[in-house]
């Protein structure tokens, strides 16, 4: 399969070739997408790394002189990073988001999410431009098309109790291109691999896709001969803490935030923000797999996890629900999902309006934010789970942590399990 050949690639380039792998923490939970639904509320919640996102994001924005502070390890990494969300339906019918795992040998990042930067095997590339986005996946599918190159570049791991991977290429059955079938020991993690050709022109394109494209047999095709560095997303989803939860015999019980119990659905978006010429340094010296870059500044775990913006859509994402956020039933395909909407979930944002020119630190300014209220419904058992929220301004869940996590307040609304 393709992945399989994609992850062969970067076995190569872990071995001969420039590598960064890094973490980036959770910056915020919510339903906005700026590629796909530029200054609305997008239909779906994503989990998005990075302090300068916002509903609409001008491809004029210069990220790293806007932004305030970054939840990536290099201090020069000002990139937009957002996938989709995974829940848990729990046998009662309500729903809980899946916290994520740090990646190995990251240390203890809020969120989780490891980023790979991958030199080509040939050593040449072109780092991205100012501006640059693209997008791989497409919500709305239920099923896989083992002939799509864009399909096969992202798959799903079933990780063992210690959160062994099975290397590279993964262990025999622990690799499928939907959500596994069976409770994960080590938790799920899903694996998304961008496109890795560029026509070498467009910093955009209308669908987000067409002016990038994926190699055929290791090699760009003459409509995209330009390569540029592959950029690798894993999340690690915490299945493991709701596996007991999971009836003996029923279908698997996760579903992404746009409704797709399938995982054929799951997708990423990027934004190039890069500070300077860094990114094209460190791709041409860096091959150290998780640690730090003599050409980058590394900032503390702390300094990452600090960076946060608040939700600006007046609604519950976390603790157990009565629906998915937005409208977003469950479809399970095989056809493609269809567009819902008129079922009551909220249209507008908090704050400014983010279409007019930038403000200086490239989010609307904190006093004229109001924060969300919390509609939370409480946990079943009465104790969060590690990650979880467990207090806040107007939080209505349990607020004792299971052991031996301690509550810990991030701020005026948000505690968490730690």
């Amino acid at each position: 399969m393709q992945w399989k050949a994609l992850a062969g690639l970067t076995l190569g380039a872990t071995q001969a070739h420039a590598l960064l792998r890094f973490a980036c923490s959770q910056l915020v939970v919510e339903r906005f997408d700026p590629l796909l639904n530029p200054g609305a509320v997008s239909p779906h919640v994503h989990q998005v790394r990075f302090v300068s996102f916002n509903v609409t994001m001008d491809p004029g924005n210069d990220f790293p002189s806007i932004s305030t502070c970054t939840t990536c390890t290099f201090k020069e990494d000002f990139s937009n990073y957002w996938t989709a969300v995974l829940y848990f339906k729990h046998p009662n019918g309500t729903f809980k988001r899946v916290p994520q795992l740090p990646g190995q040998l990251l240390g203890n990042p809020n969120g989780g999410m490891t980023v790979y930067y991958i030199q080509p095997p040939s050593g040449s590339f072109t780092s991205f431009k100012k501006g640059f986005r693209m997008i791989v996946g497409d919500a709305m599918a239920r099923a896989v098309n083992t002939s799509s190159p864009e399909a096969n570049a992202m798959n799903f791991r079933c990780l063992d109790a210690n959160g062994g991977n099975g290397g590279v290429t993964g262990a025999p059955g622990t690799d499928s291109q939907t959500l596994p079938s069976k409770p994960c020991a080590g938790g799920i993690r899903s694996q998304i691999n961008f496109p890795t050709c560029w026509d070498g022109v467009n910093i955009d394109s209308a669908n987000h896709k067409s002016h990038v494209a994926y190699p055929t047999n290791g090699a760009c095709p003459s409509t995209h001969p330009v390569q540029i560095p592959q950029i690798f997303l894993e999340t690690v989803w915490d299945t493991a803490q709701l596996n007991s939860m999971w009836p003996s015999g029923t279908p698997q019980p996760f579903v992404f935030s746009m409704g797709d119990p399938t995982g054929a659905g799951q997708h990423a978006d990027y934004m190039f923000g890069w500070q300077g010429d860094s990114l094209t340094r460190a791709m041409n010296s860096c091959k150290d797999f998780g640690g730090s870059c003599s050409t980058l500044l590394t900032q503390s775990e702390s300094a990452i996890n600090s960076c946060k913006q608040q939700a600006r859509v007046d609604e519950a994402t976390d603790g157990w629900l009565p629906a998915l956020p937005g409208c977003n039933p469950i479809q399970a395909g095989p056809g493609r999902a269809v567009a819902n909407s008129g079922c009551g979930a909220p249209t507008t944002w908090i704050g400014t309006d983010p279409t007019a020119p930038p403000v200086p630190t490239g989010n609307p300014p904190a006093s004229t934010v109001t924060p969300p209220v919390s509609t939370v419904v409480p946990a079943p058992g009465g104790t969060a789970a590690h990650w979880a929220q467990c207090g806040g301004q107007g939080y209505a869940g349990p607020t004792t942590c299971a052991s031996p996590y301690t509550c810990k307040a991030q701020n005026a609304y948000y505690s968490q399990c730690l």
